[in-house]
């Protein structure tokens, strides 16, 4: 069959029938329990040795610990956010509150609204909220046309030199996550509104509380940037690898629902170990083509969507994770280059 001959919507009901069929859109929820118990065991033995090790700069080593740990909740969290672990969107909700609200202080009401209208127009120049990443242009419509925000001069320096910021800007992302959750809750632009005050206050008090009460001010304060640094860091580079230098529709490309997910993600090859590192989002082509599927069925619909997307002549990005932020860096540093060169 060709391109010309597909089935409107791009064959994606036939696709979709096929990992239904596969038994891979039936629920795991066996196996996310088990993930979700084993997570908050290790972050209570992390915890109890927070308490134990004391007022030491040893702390640093578990505020790295913490890092990963609460990427490893909002990996959590995501899956909750599509529906992937129950059939009820209230269970889902529950189990999303608690991981984005109260365990890591992220707005899950407002993330979750953002998180759909990524999936729905992904990489898209417009519609795609991921694509604004403020200071950073994607585009050369960020970088310079009629559409750019107003730089300042610092705003100029980190356009002329993002693809070398990129990285280190990610140790913002998780203080950035938090504020919008907080602009959210002023803004009104929850469903949730009072729940999602109690669970943010509850654990802001908790943290603060908890990181004051066993450490001496400046101990504090470092464990505190190394904790929200690090979190940032490894969240941003797990969200990254998906689609950071992969092609950017515009409001006249129409694209169907399968090339419209496939031509704008990307996968990264590995194993179990970077399957639990990424949280399943090494696997991006499929999450987006099916996000309701639970992430361990992800690897699984793999060698379906890759026959497919060969059988139709469409384009199925994999690659390294070192050369997934390679690529994006080379996108960021095309898109700066005018700025660059003062053209």
């Amino acid at each position: 069959m060709t391109e010309a001959s597909l089935p409107r919507g791009g064959g994606y009901a036939e696709l979709f029938a096929q990992v239904r069929e596969a038994g891979l859109m039936d629920r795991r929820r066996a196996r996310y329990l088990v993930k979700i118990l084993v997570t908050a065991l290790v972050f209570g033995a992390v915890a109890v040795a927070f308490v134990m090790i004391g007022d030491s700069w040893w702390q640093l080593v578990t505020g790295a610990a913490f890092a990963a740990l609460f990427v490893q909740f909002g990996f959590i969290g995501h899956d909750a956010g599509h529906l992937q672990i129950f059939a009820s969107k209230r269970a889902n909700d529950v189990v999303g509150y608690v991981h984005g609200d109260l365990l890591i202080g992220l707005g899950y009401g407002w993330w979750v609204g953002k998180h759909n209208a990524h999936h729905a127009n992904p990489n898209h120049e417009e519609r795609d909220p991921d694509v604004d990443l403020g200071v950073f242009a994607l585009t050369e419509a960020q970088a310079s046309g009629p559409t750019a925000p107003r730089r300042g001069p610092i705003g100029r320096f980190v356009l002329r030199h993002q693809a070398g910021l990129f990285f280190p800007m990610l140790l913002l992302e998780g203080v950035d996550l938090h504020i919008s959750a907080v602009r959210s809750l002023v803004a009104r632009r929850v469903p949730r509104l009072r729940l999602e005050i109690v669970l943010l206050v509850a654990h802001t008090a908790l943290y603060f509380a908890a990181v004051f009460l066993v450490l001496s001010p400046g101990v504090a304060v470092v464990f505190i940037v190394v904790h929200q640094g690090l979190f940032g860091l490894y969240l941003g580079c797990s969200f990254a690898p998906g689609h950071k230098g992969m092609p950017m529709p515009t409001a006249t490309e129409k694209l169907d629902p399968v090339r419209s997910q496939v031509l704008t993600s990307r996968n990264i090859v590995g194993g179990r170990v970077t399957d639990l590192v990424l949280g399943g989002l090494n696997y991006q082509i499929e999450h987006h083509l099916f996000p309701r599927m639970p992430r361990m069925n992800l690897r699984h619909a793999r060698p379906l969507v890759r026959a497919f997307c060969d059988r139709h002549a469409i384009p199925y990005t994999e690659t390294s994770l070192i050369e997934s932020y390679a690529q994006g860096l080379r996108h960021l540093r095309a898109i700066s280059a005018p700025a660059r060169l003062g053209t």
